[in-house]
């Protein structure tokens, strides 16, 4: 559906949004390494490295892979969040383990679970029905 707004308003905008989304992925990639260093001299000063420290720089890594993405192609797959919830689900059980209520820790379980599960089944769909490539812009049929 085509915008109804002036085209020079559009244009400035879209430039303004542009330029804040770039921003917003700088402050987000250098707010992830800073997190990265604060956890890596956490781990040289304590001298252990945890389980918990393990899957919270996987947790660095996934939000890095995300920002990736999007410089790179425009769009986050949606499997990014999914597997940066996995290791918040997983890191969260291993910090609490003590603590936690067992039937607390299978709900949590069973939400990694389903969590995996809907990872495979939207790969099992972008397998069988991958998304149209649109390279020419020409070929773009403009909706009713």
């Amino acid at each position: 559906m085509p915008s109804h707004l002036p085209k020079a308003f559009s244009a400035r905008f879209l430039k303004v949004f542009h330029i804040l989304e770039a921003i917003l992925l700088v402050a987000i990639t250098l707010a992830t390494l800073l997190a990265m260093v604060n956890e890596f001299i956490h781990v040289f000063s304590e001298q252990n490295i945890q389980l918990t420290d393990i899957l919270l720089m996987f947790i660095y890594l996934e939000v890095l892979a995300m920002v990736q993405q999007f410089v790179a192609n425009g769009k986050i797959p949606v499997r990014y969040p999914i597997y940066i919830a996995i290791m918040a689900i997983a890191r969260y059980i291993t910090l609490g383990m003590k603590e936690l209520d067992g039937m607390f820790v299978v709900w949590l379980s069973l939400a990694a679970f389903i969590l995996a599960a809907a990872t495979l089944i939207i790969r099992i769909g972008h397998h069988y029905w991958p998304y149209e490539q649109v390279t020419d812009p020409s070929k773009i049929q403009p909706e009713d």
